[in-house]
């Protein structure tokens, strides 16, 4: 079994205590961390569902909604 998702939800908090904010890029960052094993498993999953209910709209960006949406297409 994979920790992933605990440096996965580490990363992700150093993230927003960065500046408040998730980026694109930082997101990118973190499905990284998520497929480093190949798949995104149930614990990741969870831990990406939980960052995208925290964005803001100003971290809605149409770059940022397409991101979501693809990432939501691909594994889950």
């Amino acid at each position: 079994m994979s920790n992933d998702y605990l440096e996965l939800t580490y990363q992700s908090i150093q993230c927003f205590a960065n500046d408040g904010k998730l980026l694109v890029d930082e997101l990118e960052e973190l499905l990284t961390i998520a497929l480093r094993d190949g798949v995104v498993d149930d614990d990741e999953k969870r831990v990406l569902t939980n960052i995208f209910s925290k964005l803001n709209a100003e971290e809605l960006t149409n770059a940022m909604q397409d991101k979501i949406s693809t990432i939501k297409k691909q594994y889950f």
